[in-house]
């Protein structure tokens, strides 16, 4: 167990190095959502992966929003997703992507364009990164959707004037780039974290939990620099990727020593739980703040009402909306299971490839009723602009480039759920959409 402190006046240059150096470790999967439900969607029969159920399966009024079969010329769309290394294997997000496309292929196309998928994967390495990005420009696509990708290679693609949409950016380069993703990463996370911690529970310090490597620690270094900006004080206690019950109970022992206002745990899967017990046995009353992959039913059936006093970033309310009825209905045969046992937690980060993909579709059918032409590159410049623009399910609004420093950027709010005893999960009061501008790294 490592122990480190900080207040808000050292430089942060050490940690935007650190953040370069976060080649996907576990814990940063977490930042959107992942956690033990990502490792159960990658074990995906394969078989069903690309087949997308039939339209009478769907919720008629879906049926109504999307139109019938698209008529306009097809649109050649590149996929650039991590798959079949250790640690950053995410089939799963082309899986979810894949059914979506056959779906709208039947039903509006993009923008009343059917769509053709090529898709190459990378091995996280700067290398087949470079090599998909030329394979892709020369399959004549009109746009580059980034799954999980590490290392895009942005001159390839600027050099052909492709526009890039990705889902999140991973490393620092991503945040700058020539490109939108949908969804803000650890810097964003950390920013609506430390507004929760400083704005709802009055904090002026912050004790932080997480295992001592390099993804965790990147991870962890956006969070501290988020808290920071908030002029709240941290410390961090470290541990192993894998500890046991008196390990874990260690690790909430240490944190708890100083009496924080708040404690941050980064763990997620068997961390999860042994966090939450290893608390609740050492009858500590702090309220913890975490990701949404503690929230993962897999977790809260073994540990109950353990989990009181935890709050979680990043997990929207599971509600019976048509667009998360299509959802289900969609992604249900690609994870094997019933469409009610697809849940927001379930899905983890592939399913921000889903959420990509339908989001863009919402935009490009937008710009079809108005009379815009629909081109990737138009498409692209509609995101860009952002008027009155959300995305898919309609809650989080797109402010792409409203930060200087993030110009890639195009949402950075944040709902926020807590346990509320009986195995059930709810919004916290006042915290539905927290915004983390105000303290982004």
């Amino acid at each position: 167990m490592k122990r480190s402190s900080i207040s808000g006046a050292r430089t942060s240059s050490r940690r935007r190095t650190a953040l370069a150096t976060a080649l996907a470790g576990s814990l940063f999967i977490i930042a959107c959502g992942g956690g033990d439900g990502d490792s159960a969607v990658t074990n995906a029969p394969e078989s069903e992966s690309s087949e997308a159920p039939p339209s009478s399966a769907l919720p008629s009024t879906e049926e109504d929003i999307y139109g019938g079969p698209p008529t306009g010329p097809e649109m050649i769309v590149g996929l650039i997703n991590t798959e079949g290394t250790p640690g950053l294997d995410f089939p799963n997000m082309r899986r979810f992507i894949e059914s979506a496309v056959a779906w709208t292929n039947e039903n509006s196309g993009m923008g009343g364009r059917p769509i053709k998928l090529e898709t190459c994967i990378v091995k996280g390495s700067p290398e087949t990164s470079q090599a998909c990005a030329q394979e892709l420009v020369g399959k004549n696509v009109e746009l580059i959707l980034l799954g999980f990708d590490l290392f895009p290679d942005y001159k390839t693609f600027e050099a052909a004037k492709l526009p890039v949409i990705g889902v999140l950016p991973i490393l620092a380069p991503d945040y700058t780039a020539n490109a939108l993703f949908l969804t803000g990463g650890n810097a964003t996370l950390g920013g609506a974290i430390a507004a929760v911690a400083k704005d709802t529970f009055n904090a002026s310090t912050v004790s932080m939990v997480h295992s001592d490597n390099a993804g965790a620690n990147s991870t962890a270094a956006s969070f501290q620099a988020a808290l920071e900006k908030a002029g709240i004080a941290w410390t961090a206690v470290k541990g192993g990727d894998n500890e046991t019950d008196a390990g874990y109970q260690g690790l909430m022992r240490e944190a708890a020593k100083t009496n924080p206002d708040v404690i941050v745990s980064l763990y997620t899967d068997a961390g999860c739980i042994g966090t939450m017990r290893g608390r609740a046995s050492l009858g500590i009353t702090i309220p913890v703040i975490t990701t949404s992959a503690c929230a993962d039913k897999s977790v809260i059936d073994v540990v109950g009402d353990d989990a009181l006093g935890w709050v979680f970033a990043g997990l929207a309310e599971d509600v019976d909306t048509p667009d998360r009825l299509l959802q289900r209905e969609l992604l249900a045969p690609v994870l094997g299971v019933t469409p009610q046992e697809v849940t927001v937690a379930s899905l983890g980060l592939n399913g921000l490839g889903y959420s990509l993909y339908m989001s863009l579709v919402d935009y490009a059918n937008q710009m079809n009723a108005d009379g815009l032409e629909v081109t990737g590159q138009s498409l692209f410049d509609y995101l860009k602009a952002g008027v009155d623009l959300f995305l898919f399910g309609g809650q989080s609004p797109i402010e792409c480039g409203s930060s200087e420093k993030y110009p890639s950027v195009c949402s950075y709010v944040f709902p926020f759920a807590e346990y509320k005893g009986d195995g059930v999960i709810g919004p916290v009061d006042g915290l539905g959409l927290v915004d983390s501008k105000p303290y982004l790294p």
